[in-house]
Order: C-alpha cells, then structure tokens, then sequence
C-alpha cells in the first residue's frame, strides 16, 4: 500500500496485492467532496490497464477503482493518475509489487 497527497488538499491511496494468481489494484482518492468527477488512468509495466471515469461519493467524498491484472514475472509496477474535471486537482501515486 502506498499513500500520498494530491496537488491540492485530496489524499490517494494504491494498493497491490496478489488474488487467484493475479494481481488485484485499487486506486482511491479522498477528497472530502461529494459530487465532482474525476478522470483516472491505471498503468501496469507502461500499458494502459484501465481508464474511466468516477465521481467521488458519500460523506467522506471519495472514489475507488478496482481492477485485476496479471501477475507477470518478476516485479509488477503500477502508475495512477487522476485528475478532477472541474478543478484540475491531481493526484498521482505509484506501487511495484
């Protein structure tokens, strides 16, 4: 697990950890506002493994992205990056498992 903080007042956290022989990845990021829309990008070893979009929810105003990728050999390293559509805030964090 790793955390860090945006670039502005939101946190991120991205975590790795093995599932059924794969990988399973989960992106959040917290930023105590409900409603805003946030585009996100998930990168595994440099290729695109997930890109959408999420819009931050609930009392504690965040969203969370949960893929499953395979466990290639050796180290597996995951770049995110999201960024918020109304006030460009962006939060970039990376893992290597």
């Amino acid at each position: 697990i790793e955390r860090g903080s945006c670039s502005n007042s939101s946190d991120w956290k991205l975590k790795v950890s093995p599932e059924d022989g794969n990988l399973e990845v989960e992106f959040e990021v917290d930023q105590n506002v409900s409603g805003d829309r946030w585009r996100v990008k998930i990168r595994h070893d440099g290729d695109l493994a997930f890109r959408g979009t999420r819009t931050t929810r609930g009392v504690s105003g965040s969203f969370e992205v949960r893929i499953v990728e395979n466990d290639m050999a050796g180290s597996d390293a995951f770049r995110a990056r999201a960024r918020n559509l109304s006030t460009d805030e962006v939060c970039v964090g990376s893992a290597t498992f």
